[in-house]
């Protein structure tokens, strides 16, 4: 993540706010960043993969 993005992340918080509320932030730009990341380099599957994985673990 660049620091860019931390700064612009802090100024749309409140005057307050706390460490867990910052740090979850943090974390949820850099997931979406990380997926749109992984769609620009073609690691995706399928619907019907996605699927077929979440059934097996639930079998489980």
């Amino acid at each position: 993540m660049k620091r860019e993005k931390v700064i612009e992340t802090l100024d749309k918080l409140p005057e307050e706010f706390s460490t867990e509320e910052l740090m979850d932030k943090l974390l949820f730009i850099e997931k979406v960043e990380q997926g749109i990341n992984d769609v620009e380099n073609g690691k995706t599957i399928s619907l019907e993969e996605a699927k077929n994985k979440i059934a097996k673990k639930w079998a489980k």
